[in-house]
């Protein structure tokens, strides 16, 4: 790594599980995701991962739900790398492979590996909620040759090191190729502990090191974000940011929007001496060409001029 490597900045910007009662800034709404979108890119955001909800801010792997907030976002500020979720629980793979066909956004998360997911709370001694995440090498491939098929950039979402291991078959059959965009997801129950150890210990699992030809990054849920996103930095790792992940600044201030939580990741990356990329930067890190509006689904562009227009 130099110095000189700028670092993506991703923003996930309201996931599906919190809601208002728990921080008032996630965004229902398309123009709310809008609203919070430009907050984030104005910030160093060059990515932003979307789950989609209804205007009332129930999740939704609904097709139109995801159309109608991608529109608002891409209307509001231009060009930014569109990164979807696919992990979920209880909905029918063809039904998250839909939304991919339809409006094949630049990058689409995906989950590397079957795990016990959950949330604790150590004051109540007690789970908030715990299920069982599947995701077979089946799921896995399923999805990945929808995304080949779109041209859509998966984003191995690795919740230990053994699903970093997953990627070997994979590239060893030929159904992925190199360079890949690596990210480990650190702090849920159920996977690898939150620790700055941890993550080195991943960063060197990464297919060609730290180091390589791939990108990687990290993924930190709760408070410890930060100290993660700290670790990163240092060796080289790309980070992510946002409402999805964490509530708090560092200084356990609860953020007012996903741009508080940008910002510090951007002021974090600069005290390290990395510079935070462009939009531009990161398609280039990625190998993500910029998708005009005339290679876009027609529905999507034309959504995007018509809302682009209402707002002028």
């Amino acid at each position: 790594m130099s110095l000189e490597d700028p670092v993506i900045v991703t923003c996930s910007i309201s996931g599906a599980i919190a809601n208002r009662d728990q921080c008032p800034a996630i965004p229902y709404t398309p123009e709310e995701y809008a609203a919070e979108a430009r907050r984030a890119v104005d910030e160093g955001a060059s990515m932003i991962h979307i789950h989609a909800r209804t205007p009332d801010g129930v999740p939704s792997y609904e097709v139109e739900d995801f159309r109608a907030i991608t529109e608002a976002i891409l209307a509001e500020v231009g060009d930014v790398v569109v990164n979807f979720s696919t992990g979920a629980v209880g909905v029918p793979l063809e039904k998250r492979i839909a939304y991919l066909r339809a409006l094949k956004p630049d990058v689409a998360a995906l989950n590397m590996g079957s795990m016990n997911y959950a949330k604790y709370s150590r004051r109540r001694r007690d789970f908030v909620f715990h299920t069982v995440f599947e995701n077979s090498f089946e799921t896995i491939i399923t999805l990945l040759k929808a995304m080949n098929e779109e041209g859509i950039k998966p984003e191995h979402e690795c919740f230990d090191t053994g699903h970093i291991a997953n990627l070997d078959p994979l590239l060893d059959m030929g159904i992925l190729e190199e360079p890949l965009q690596i990210s480990c997801v650190m702090g849920v129950t159920g996977g690898i502990r939150p620790t700055a150890r941890n993550l080195a210990h991943m960063a060197e699992n990464v297919p060609g090191g730290p180091d390589g030809p791939n990108e990687w990054g990290v993924i930190g849920i709760s408070r410890d974000q930060w100290t993660l996103i700290a670790t990163a930095l240092t060796l080289g790792g790309n980070v992510r940011a946002g409402l999805e992940d964490n509530f708090y600044l560092p200084d356990g201030t609860m953020a007012r929007s996903n741009g508080d939580l940008i910002a510090q990741a951007a002021r974090m990356a600069r005290d390290v001496g990395r510079r935070v990329a462009t939009v531009a930067e990161a398609r280039e890190m990625l190998r993500i060409p910029r998708r005009e509006a005339r290679d876009a689904p027609e529905e999507l562009a034309q959504g995007a001029r018509s809302s682009a227009e209402a707002a002028r």
